[in-house]
């Protein structure tokens, strides 16, 4: 008797459910959920800033009003990042066991968002040596891979795949996992398949006020781009409605300290609040 009332019971449960569909769990997903964990790897800590981008983003209107042209917003905030990580160079670097490799180039990869058998892709490009780039460069650059069509289940656009690239992306997980911890123990190659520092505008596709706190990240330095919220700031002694956009700095602790991250997140703050690299139509 007590075995007939559980399968009842469990029957009627089942029958308020309400209707359902089921996808397959993508290569896509997959992919995106072996880089996440490799984050986890590192021990990070967060930093939430606001950075006043009222000048910039007028300037930006005015070199469009005037030339027809559009500079690209996260670009910008791409320029001023790498500006800013090329004079404080301790901050572009990995690690390998007891040495730490620093680089004079700052290569940044973003996401690109691609729609692909109905399922929202983010696809990874590297933009490089940023800090040796004009703003009109990197927004061409920009423009240009936001164009581009996506080959097979690869998730990087830009520059021709290697070999090696090539049979990672056709590769089984498991191999994947393999090829991960070789790319993990070497930062030359780490740098040529992740960059240096990472970018991603989770508030440019909605508002969302306030700070998106990443899982982690693959690069030693990780930004992640919120919303721009209006907002009263004061600005020379009066209160004023500025435009406020909120950024989330993380950073591998074993690599950076709370010293060297607050001067390179002031000269960051510096360079955005001047509308540094917008060029004057």
């Amino acid at each position: 008797m007590n075995l007939f009332i559980i399968i009842i019971y469990s029957n009627d449960r089942m029958n308020k459910v309400g209707s359902y569909h089921i996808k397959p769990f993508s290569i896509y997903r997959r992919n995106i959920a072996l880089i996440t964990k490799e984050g986890w790897r590192k021990n990070r800590f967060h930093t939430l800033i606001e950075i006043d981008v009222t000048n910039a983003r007028n300037l930006i209107k005015v070199y469009k009003e005037k030339t027809g042209q559009k500079i690209s917003f996260t670009g910008w905030i791409v320029k001023c990042a790498a500006k800013t990580l090329s004079e404080h160079k301790e901050l572009n670097a990995y690690r390998k066991g007891k040495k730490i490799y620093y680089f004079d180039d700052v290569d940044i990869p973003i996401p690109v968002e691609r729609k692909i058998n109905d399922e929202m892709v983010p696809m990874a490009y590297i933009i490089r040596d940023v800090n040796n780039k004009t703003l009109l460069e990197i927004t061409e650059e920009i423009q240009s891979v936001q164009k581009q069509i996506p080959e097979g289940n690869k998730q990087v656009l830009g520059e021709e795949f290697t070999l090696l690239e090539k049979f990672a992306f056709h590769a089984p997980m498991c191999l994947k996992k393999f090829l991960l911890i070789i790319l993990r123990r070497s930062p030359t190659l780490k740098k040529k398949h992740m960059g240096t520092l990472g970018v991603t505008s989770v508030g440019m596709k909605g508002t969302i006020p306030g700070w998106i706190i990443p899982m982690g990240g693959t690069t030693t330095m990780l930004f992640v781009i919120g919303s721009i919220i209006k907002k009263p700031m004061v600005v020379n002694d009066s209160i004023q409605i500025r435009e406020i956009l909120h950024v989330t700095i993380t950073v591998d602790h074993d690599l950076i300290d709370g010293g060297p991250l607050a001067r390179f997140t002031q000269r960051l703050l510096d360079l955005c609040s001047e509308g540094f690299s917008i060029p004057t139509p």
